[in-house]
Formats: C-alpha cells, structure tokens, sequence
C-alpha cells in the first residue's frame, strides 16, 4: 500500500505527465502520481529519464540485466514488475530475464559478460558498495571505458529509483502479468 496519496493536485504538470504515462504504458505509472506532488520534482525527474533514454554506450540488454539486479536487491517490488514488462517490451529474452531475481542460482542460462554485469550491479548496489578494482578493471576491459561509466551510473540511477519507491510504499502494477513469460521463483524440486 502505498504511503502517500497516489491522487496528486491536478496541476498542469501532472496532468501532462499523467497523460504521457498512460500514452505510453497504458496507465498511469504510481511513481509519476506519487511524484506529482511535487510537480518540479516530476518535471525535472521526467527530463531526466528522457536523456537516460539517449544514452547508447552500453548494449541495451546488459543495461537492463544490471538495472534489474538492482531493483531485486533493493527489494523494489514496483521497478520489477516494470522491468519485466520493461525487458518484453524491447524484445529482451524472456527465458533469461526471469531468473534475474535469482541469477546466481541459474548461472548457466547467462553469458560471462552478463555475469559480470549482474555481478557488478549487485556489488555497487550493497549498502556499503562491494565493487572491487579487479571487477571494475575486467568490466572496462569488456565493455570499454563509456559503456563502463553508463553502467555505473544506470546501476545508480535504479538505486535512486527503487529506494524512492520503497520508501513512498510502491508495490507491482501489473506489468509483469502482460510478459510472455512469468516471473518464476525458483525451478521445482
């Protein structure tokens, strides 16, 4: 449930950003209500996202691999039903993108660069972050210095995101139901 009114002051801006959301995503993202109390915060937060959209250094499917290992770790349930949704609508392979959420029990189904990737994620998503010289080191070695700096700050950014919709409260909108592909837990015993 979450912990503020999801029915903001219908200024312009929310109005704007309400209609954006749901042109888009066909509903209305909780995050952007949330945020719509707050309408330079939106403004400025939506700017913000649409030139993280521009950014082109690091392969899509890595960087969505690394955002989703953040938002697990964080405990974010809202960023990852998006995510899966997300990952579908970019035609992201779903038979990988499930098992995210415990990648290091299905390690087999990714390739040693995604290892590294989701890896790298996690450390840099640790309260105290765990990324270590020879992690960073091999990471800029296999992705090149620009695709390394966009992947630390994509890990960042989802950290910003998914602590902020923990905190407001924010839970799963659906998304993940309209993948071809659910969320699996864990493989049957």
């Amino acid at each position: 449930m979450a912990r503020i009114s999801l029915d903001p002051p219908r200024t312009l801006t929310v109005r704007i950003a309400r209609w954006y959301s749901h042109r888009t995503y066909g509903k209305v993202l909780d995050p952007i209500s949330a945020m719509g109390h707050h309408p330079r915060a939106l403004r400025d937060g939506g700017r913000f996202e649409q030139r993280l959209a521009g950014w082109k250094e690091l392969d899509p499917a890595l960087k969505h691999l690394a955002v989703m290992v953040s938002a697990v770790r964080i405990g974010c349930s809202w960023c990852v039903d998006f995510g899966h949704w997300d990952a579908a609508e970019k035609g992201l392979p779903m038979d990988k993108v499930q098992y995210v959420p415990e990648w290091r029990e299905h390690r087999e189904l990714f390739t040693e660069r995604e290892l590294l990737v989701m890896e790298f994620a996690e450390a840099m998503t640790e309260t105290e972050p765990a990324v270590t010289d020879a992690m960073a080191a091999e990471l800029v070695r296999r992705l090149g210095e620009p695709a390394f700096v966009e992947l630390a700050l994509m890990v960042a950014v989802e950290n910003q995101r998914s602590r902020l919709n923990a905190a407001l409260g924010l839970s799963g909108q659906g998304f993940s139901d309209r993948c071809e592909v659910p969320l699996r837990r864990s493989r049957p015993a």
